[in-house]
């Protein structure tokens, strides 16, 4: 019995280890999410606007991973949380806004830098209201989800060089539409507008199958021709969320028979339960 104890705790102590890197694993990738984010920083104050743009596109794919990685090993921490939202906060906050000041706001006035403000701000405030009000997010997203708006505006150089904006869209006041567009971007992820999420990849059902569809569409499209999908994909999300809360509004309006609430745009609500009471998601 004596010699079957150190076995044991041999026998343990490689599992304990092999545990311990896979929990470190998610903050690696939220590690180099940040790395990423500050590259391009550095980029767009060089003016490479071209690889700034798309190494926060990089940092968007890391981002996934570190949640991806967390929930397949089941190793998801507060802290992993934390980290997550204080590197995004400056991957898809503070970088986006300084690439868009360096393209579009530096041009429009002294004070213009505001609107990089306010759109940091509001990634802020996003974040902030994720991790005190966590909310059951297998349906959807409250709001604009950050990663979203900051890839947006990441692309928007890089769409603005392909053959087709120089031939049909060049013409458009784009520093009037940028501005408007970072108003816009601000503006849904702090209300309480739905956003779906990406349908989950699986091979035991149809919905899974549909859902394995259209990531190999994505990233089909994503490899045949980066440059002119991202951007308008960005948009279209955008206006899916607004337009489907929109529909939603007209058609409770017409409801005389229900006593629903309307659909609220607002900037912040308040929970109905206190937050030791709700569960908790990373």
């Amino acid at each position: 019995m004596e010699k079957v104890k150190p076995k044991t705790r041999r026998r343990r102590r490689p599992a304990r280890r092999v545990r311990r890197v896979v929990i470190v694993i998610p903050s690696l990738f939220t590690l180099a999410n940040l790395f990423f984010g500050i590259w391009s920083i550095v980029l767009a104050s060089q003016g490479d606007y071209y690889r700034a743009g798309w190494w926060l596109a990089i940092a968007g794919i890391l981002d996934v991973l570190d949640g991806l990685s967390a929930r397949v090993s089941k190793t998801g921490t507060a802290f992993g949380a934390e980290l997550d939202s204080l590197v995004d906060i400056v991957s898809f906050g503070v970088a986006p806004a300084v690439l868009m000041y360096h393209l579009v706001l530096a041009d429009l006035g002294p004070f213009a830098w505001i609107f990089g403000f306010a759109y940091v701000s509001c990634v802020a405030l996003r974040l902030a209201r994720f991790n005190a009000q966590p909310e059951d997010h297998a349906g959807g997203f409250t709001g604009l989800p950050s990663p979203a708006a900051g890839l947006t505006l990441a692309t928007y150089y890089p769409f603005t060089q392909t053959d087709f904006f120089q031939t049909y869209l060049s013409h458009l006041p784009w520093s009037q539409i940028v501005l408007f567009l970072i108003m816009a971007l601000s503006l849904a992820m702090v209300s309480n507008v739905g956003y779906a999420r990406l349908p989950r990849i699986g091979l035991r059902s149809v919905k899974g199958l549909l859902g394995a569809g259209v990531h190999v569409l994505l990233i089909w499209f994503a490899i045949a021709d980066r440059d002119i999908f991202f951007f308008p994909l960005g948009i279209a999300y955008l206006m899916y969320g607004m337009l489907r809360w929109v529909a939603a509004a007209f058609v409770e309006r017409g409801d005389e028979g229900t006593e629903e609430e309307q659909p609220d745009l607002t900037l912040h609500q308040a929970p109905d339960t206190p937050p030791d009471q709700r569960s908790q998601h990373v």
